[in-house]
């Protein structure tokens, strides 16, 4: 029989691949040591102020409470058996730091999920103990002293060091990294498995076994004998002998919809029920395994792509439901090429996973909304993170450059703008998040202080108590004009205000027009000069061809887009 501790570095493999690429956010592909250790220690003050809560809410034992929390969770991806793992490895030294009266922070610190690297501050999400943080650690260290649970979190082995998983290892880090599904046979681009990349961030494959057989192709003779777009059109009326795609699809202009984007467009979310000790039911992580394999996105939902109704009480249709509604030839053509962590300067590593023909597949229409990692980091200093104007436009140009030779003709691209971000502090920073909820000791602001400590927030310019590095997050770094620093300059290398214009607009892709490579004022006189949403894409069942807009219902669409993003 396996050792406990092989069993639980090879059980999770899944799981622990995803909170791999979780840590990795915004900073490569693959997490360096402080970003893992500090996301480490996040999941360790997370699990372990769940169990106390817990204990309080049900007003139960520590190991009750233990067993309680991994009775919750589902089968699948070995989860409650991995739990139950770690209590059994964990279990006697949380509760003997428990009965001493230490909080998530100390125990953490104890089983050295949490560091404090020399000359660097101690990070903690709760109050900091009345007695010497030094005399706390060493009295709670000597509890635990000759427990054997401390080589395991020693260790550091990751599970993929193991032989027999390498491989597989491999191939879905492989995925991940250039955002192509893990399961395709026919190297699509496309697959019939949800998750991993599959048909949840892209229409459906509905001939896995065909390269030629993919959602938002140009049909192959009309459809007549086979689906060849994965639309449901296919064979002939036998009243009169017309394809069912000619007959319902010709002139309606077919066109599917594509979404570069960072964590908001891949929808990101944890539920606030997985951290909130009063919700936590077996039904709360019924979608777990789905949200893990999915690298905690859930583009399925997302208001681009999302095919799936929200469950919220807040109704919302996505774009890819407005346009196959509005034309159900445009069944199954959506793509969500998002990623954690994406930004205009590291789009280039995964925008290859887009797939477009520009000879045998139908228009799009692509929206880049690349909203907040070109101002976002986690460092302590994150402003010289920050991408100069310079930077942005070239790399966007880049973009423009490789969609032009990809996309067919009819196609459009909507640059999406960053938003301003001081609004997440200004409406959250004094509420209480829902680890606090309970015993109203940890607020939003209290959250921040601890991701920015550990150099693992999302944003710390946005993040922050710090106002004024909230406002040169926000604020054109440059006005063109004198050094940083000097007089009428701010610092923020992002929001410059004609940079901002051109980024709400449409380029419209079409053979021979390319935007001006002389600078951001040419290439917005270009794109101004384009009558950009000049037609509506509404039809009726797909058997209608689109009218021509009123200027003003242009904008309104204009405006829809903005809303729904």
């Amino acid at each position: 029989m396996k050792s406990p501790r092989k069993l639980i570095m090879a059980a999770p493999v899944f799981f622990l691949l995803t909170l791999h690429t979780l840590a990795s956010s915004g900073y490569g592909n693959w997490p360096d040591t402080r970003h893992s250790n500090g996301h480490a220690c996040i999941g360790c003050v997370l699990v372990v102020s769940m169990i106390e809560q817990l204990t309080q809410v049900h007003n139960s034992t520590v190991q009750i409470s233990m067993e309680r929390l991994c009775s919750y969770l589902p089968e699948k991806l070995f989860l409650k058996t991995t739990c139950y793992l770690v209590v059994h490895i964990f279990g006697p030294d949380i509760t003997k730091l428990f009965r001493a009266d230490m909080n998530a922070d100390v125990v953490c610190h104890t089983l050295e999920f949490c560091k404090q690297d020399p000359g660097q501050p101690l990070c903690h999400l709760y109050p900091l103990p009345k007695e010497a943080w030094t005399f706390t650690l060493e009295k709670a260290r000597q509890i635990v002293k000759k427990s054997p649970a401390l080589t395991y979190s020693r260790s550091g082995a990751g599970i993929c060091s193991l032989p027999f998983l390498a491989k597989i290892c491999q191939k879905i880090k492989l995925s991940i990294q250039n955002s192509v599904p893990f399961k395709d046979a026919d190297s699509d681009k496309y697959s019939d498995f949800p998750t991993l990349r599959g048909f949840y961030w892209r229409g459906r494959d509905c001939n896995d076994s065909n390269k030629m057989a993919y959602p938002g192709r140009r049909p192959d003779n009309w459809d007549s004998y086979q689906d060849s777009n994965c639309n449901g059109i296919w064979g002939v009326d036998p009243k009169d002998g017309i394809p069912y795609e000619k007959k319902f699809c010709e002139g309606s202009q077919p066109r599917g919809v594509i979404l570069l984007g960072d964590s908001a467009g891949a929808h990101f979310h944890i539920p606030p029920d997985w951290i909130t000790a009063s919700q936590m039911s077996l039904k709360s992580f019924l979608n777990l395994p789905i949200a893990l394999t999915n690298e905690l996105d859930w583009p399925q939902l997302s208001g681009t792509t999302g095919f799936l109704y929200s469950t919220s009480r807040i109704k919302e249709n996505s774009i890819y439901l407005r346009l196959r509604k509005r034309n159900h030839c445009n069944h199954r053509d959506y793509q969500n090429i998002s990623k954690n962590g994406a930004s205009s300067q590291n789009l280039e590593r995964f925008i290859e996973s887009l797939s477009r023909n520009q000879l045998l597949d139908y228009p799009a229409i692509v929206i880049y909304a690349m909203i907040g990692n070109d101002v976002c980091s986690g460092n302590i200093d994150p402003l010289p993170e920050m991408t100069t104007p310079e930077k942005l436009y070239s790399k966007v140009m880049q973009t423009l450059q490789y969609l032009d030779s990809h996309l067919p003709n009819d196609s459009h691209v909507i640059l999406y703008g960053l938003p301003d971000g001081r609004f997440l502090w200004d409406h959250l920073h004094d509420r209480y998040h829902p680890l606090g909820q309970l015993n109203k000791d940890v607020t939003y602001a209290h959250f921040y202080s601890f991701l920015n400590c550990l150099q693992v927030s999302p944003c710390h310019g946005w993040m922050s108590s710090n106002k004024t590095l909230r406002t040169l997050t926000s604020e054109s770094r440059r006005s063109g004009k004198g050094e940083v620093g000097s007089p009428g300059s701010s610092s923020n290398l992002w929001m410059d205000f004609t940079l901002m214009r051109w980024f709400y607009s449409c380029w419209q892709i079409t053979s021979g027009r390319r935007c001006s490579t002389s600078g951001p004022t040419s290439w917005e006189r270009r794109i101004h000069s384009i009558r950009r949403l000049s037609r509506c894409l509404e039809t009726k069942a797909g058997t209608e061809a689109p009218r021509t807009c009123a200027s003003g219902e242009a904008a309104t669409w204009l405006n829809s887009f903005n809303k729904w993003l």
